[in-house]
């Protein structure tokens, strides 16, 4: 049995937004902020014939914790490499922290964490060197909230980068990336590379972060776990396409496995999404598929349908074979 290729899922209704995110700055009165701290529409960018990111939109909300989630090659470096400003979009519009641009500016860069997905320090410098040398580039550099990050971290302040793990060098750039306080950081595949331990200890950095100081972030990752771990909601991309927007919640309430007898139709509303292969019922054959639907679609249709677990939902909605072997 055939089937088309699934298109985007509808994004669900918005969470309530907050009226103004808090400005984490130690003494600092709380500033009204957008409330889309970052959303890209219509974001196109070729590298000759190959369309690595395709038309996307996305938006990310003030105070939450975007996961951005796709496979390996998905277009997600591309995307953050525009989003900083590394690489122009061939056509789009890019807007952050309420401010619409054709390519990232340095005021805008000032308040942004950025942490990218390969590491490079000056081998020769210590921690504390680089927190001087990256200090002067930022007004609202904080010298104090930086060293209690590398304790916090554990990353040694007098160590040369040259003499630290890949798991340092990547705690090290994160102390970097908030030690200025920004509204908004974006992370490209930040725990990459790390070992359990060290990839469940950064993601909660994040997330107290979020908590307690409203941070904005943005984060890219292949790992579902993660996003389930962390993020508030997820915009998930593949072949440079979103595939979906939203929480995943509302994700497994769309999307379910059903039993279909040969030849049987499906309502109006229901999309295919995978062909998990043939199963005999008392009826005879039947197919196994995964399905998208509006939840209001599966409860008047009446048809039965299992819950799925995430990774099965990704794995479908990025267009990868699921058939049994």
């Amino acid at each position: 049995m055939s089937h088309p290729t699934p298109p985007p899922l509808p994004s669900p209704a918005p969470d309530p937004e907050p009226d103004a995110a808090i400005d984490p700055t130690v003494g600092a009165t709380p500033t009204p902020v957008p409330t889309a701290m970052l959303s890209v529409a219509g974001l196109h960018r070729s590298f000759g014939r190959f369309a690595a990111v395709d038309g996307l939109d996305l938006s990310v909300h003030a105070g939450e914790i975007y996961g951005f989630l796709g496979v390996n090659g998905a277009g997600k470096t591309t995307t953050i490499r525009m989003l900083m400003g590394i690489i122009a979009p061939d056509r789009g519009t890019i807007e952050l922290l309420g401010e619409k641009s054709k390519r990232t500016t340095l005021k805008q860069k000032q308040r942004i964490g950025y942490v990218s997905q390969d590491q490079t320090f000056y081998p020769w410098m210590t921690a504390e060197m680089l927190g001087r040398f990256v200090g002067g580039l930022y007004p609202t550099w904080d010298t104090a909230e930086y060293r209690r990050l590398l304790n916090v971290l554990e990353v040694p302040a007098n160590r040369k980068v040259s003499g630290l793990s890949g798991g340092m060098r990547v705690k090290l750039a994160l102390a970097l990336a908030i030690a200025p306080r920004p509204p908004l950081l974006i992370l490209d595949e930040p725990t990459a590379g790390l070992d359990p331990v060290a990839r469940r200890e950064f993601l909660e950095i994040i997330t107290h972060q979020a908590r307690e100081y409203g941070r904005t972030t943005f984060f890219s990752t292949h790992l579902l776990d993660e996003v389930e771990r962390a993020a508030d909601r997820v915009g998930i991309i593949h072949q440079g396409k979103k595939r979906f927007e939203g929480r995943l919640d509302e994700l497994q309430r769309r999307v379910r496995e059903i039993t279909l007898p040969a030849g049987a139709p499906l309502p109006d509303g229901f999309q295919i999404w995978r062909d998990l292969g043939t199963a005999e019922t008392d009826e005879g054959t039947a197919y196994r598929l995964i399905v998208e639907a509006d939840p209001v679609n599966w409860e008047s249709a009446g048809i039965p349908g299992g819950k799925l677990p995430l990774d099965d939902i990704f794995i479908a909605c990025v267009g990868i074979s699921t058939t049994r072997l």
